[in-house]
Order: structure tokens, then C-alpha cells, then sequence
């Protein structure tokens, strides 16, 4: 990161040989270390987003924010995975909600990521209004093979609530 320099980093709490992010940060056991990497990092110019786990741990937000970095990212992954069961979608909603709630109560904007898709996008953006950005990459790229890039590009940024032609 510090040698290609981009916008934003987003740090995630992966082991090397893991294919993909199954949870967010534990924000009390590395505080002390990701203090340090977020404010080389800010110091470099660059903008620092902490994957967080969405469960609505007050606590665990407040110490992200100590990081001093920019945002969190919250991991939609239980979320996404409530596809045929509505109920509990409903209630990982209401988690996403109260961790973008309590991060936004201490000066951090919601970046949301992971298993997010053009059919459970409007939810998550109906509860949480003001997120930043979402990342999609399988989705996306599985969509684009049926639809096309262009199109597809249109269907998510229209589940985000945003408009393009």
C-alpha cells in the first residue's frame, strides 16, 4: 500500500491461505497494532477502512474509531447468506443497522461488503441510507457473464438507490 499509494485501504483481518473474508477485525485484542498501521498509513495520505464484524457491538465500534480510521467496513456475510429466510435477514438487518448507527455516532462512515447482491441490496441501503460505498465482486462478475458489464453496473447502482443511464 505504501509503495502504490491508493485512495483508500481497507484492512481486513485475513490469513493468507483464506480464499475469502469470513469476519471482521477483533478490534480489543489489535488495537494497539492497527492504531499504528492506520496512522502510517493516514500519514502516507491514504484513507484507512476497518473490516468490522455488523453485530451491533457498540463497543468494538468505539475502538475502531480510536484507530483514527476513516471508516469501517462492515461484513454483510451472514446477512447475504439469509437469501430464503427473511426472518433472519430481518434481524442481521437491524445488526448492520445499529453497528452503521453506533459508527456513524463516532465519526465514521459504513462502507459494506461482502455476499451483496441486486436482490438484498435495497434493504440494506433502505436501513442504512448513508453508506459510503459497497464492494461487490462475485456478484458482479457472475451478473456481467448474463447480463453484461454495462447492465449489470446499471442493476446494482439502481439496488443502491442510484439512478444511471
Amino acid at each position: 500500500c505504501e509503495e502504490t499509494q491508493p485512495d483508500q485501504v481497507t484492512l481486513v483481518p485475513d490469513d493468507p491461505s483464506q480464499a475469502t473474508s469470513d469476519h471482521g477485525w477483533d478490534f480489543r485484542k489489535h488495537t494497539s497494532f492497527l492504531k499504528e498501521t492506520v496512522a502510517r498509513l493516514t500519514a502516507g495520505g491514504m484513507r484507512v477502512s476497518l473490516f468490522a464484524d455488523g453485530d451491533g457491538d457498540e463497543e468494538a465500534v468505539r475502538l475502531a474509531a480510536e484507530t483514527r480510521a476513516a471508516r469501517i467496513e462492515l461484513y454483510t456475510g451472514p446477512y447475504g447468506g439469509c437469501y430464503d429466510n427473511p426472518e433472519q435477514a430481518k434481524i442481521w438487518i437491524d445488526k448492520l443497522g445499529a453497528t452503521a448507527d453506533y459508527a456513524k455516532a463516532f465519526g465514521l462512515k459504513v462502507n459494506a461488503g461482502h455476499d451483496l447482491t441486486v436482490a438484498n441490496l435495497p434493504a440494506l441501503v433502505k436501513r442504512i441510507p448513508d453508506l459510503a460505498e459497497v464492494s461487490i465482486g462475485h456478484a458482479l462478475t457472475a451478473e456481467a457473464l448474463e447480463f453484461g458489464i454495462a447492465e449489470t453496473v446499471r442493476r446494482f447502482c439502481k439496488a443502491c438507490g442510484q439512478a444511471i443511464s
